[in-house]
């Protein structure tokens, strides 16, 4: 059986590195594992979506709506934006940071409110937390990514050591202790 994993967000926020971390730990795992990258204005701050596939046999990189097993987003407004590629009975791991998109920065519309209520109102299951305050606790703003990893594999059977043997493999070494620290945050252990 193949399982999709959306990870969504804005340019910048490390989700390219999350997906490269999955991948690796999955491909560890045995899996057949296929990612594929979709890039918006990701350095104007546009969507940057990641797909993740894994299982036996994966033949294709990716996930159409309603095939999304998980989606795990940087931001509210993301996690809104991708809801349709959700599978029944899916989850939504997100970030309740709110980053204004270009027509907000402009003022040509507003940030739209109570956006994980109106989710939980369609009957979608979200796990919703402030990623951007325990990645700074962790030691940088930039963690957020490790935050919602940590998050993520509270869903998953695979031990928290291959995913930290996974953190050491693929952050450089100087920000491992941060971003392990950032992981076991999002897990909800420290």
């Amino acid at each position: 059986m193949v399982q999709n994993i959306m990870i969504v967000g804005v340019g910048g926020q490390g989700s390219l590195l999350a997906s490269k971390l999955l991948g690796h730990l999955l491909l560890t795992e045995g899996y057949d594992v296929k990612v594929s990258e979709v890039h918006g204005m990701s350095q104007r701050g546009g969507s940057v979506v990641t797909y993740v596939r894994f299982g036996e046999k994966v033949y294709s990189p990716v996930i159409d709506k309603g095939q999304a097993d998980i989606i795990v987003s940087f931001e509210k407004l993301e996690a809104a934006r991708y809801v349709e590629y959700l599978k029944e009975g899916g989850k939504i791991v997100v970030n309740t940071q709110e980053i204004d998109p270009m027509p907000v920065v402009i003022g040509a519309m507003e940030y739209p409110q109570n956006l994980i209520e109106k989710m939980e109102k369609k009957g979608v299951q979200v796990d919703a937390m402030d990623c951007l305050s325990l990645a700074t606790e962790a030691g940088s703003a930039k963690a957020v990514n490790l935050v919602l990893m940590g998050r993520l594999s509270t869903y998953f059977p695979i031990p928290e050591e291959k995913w930290l043997k996974a953190i050491e493999e693929c952050v450089p070494p100087k920000f491992v202790e941060l971003n392990k620290k950032a992981f076991a945050l999002g897990r909800g252990e420290l």
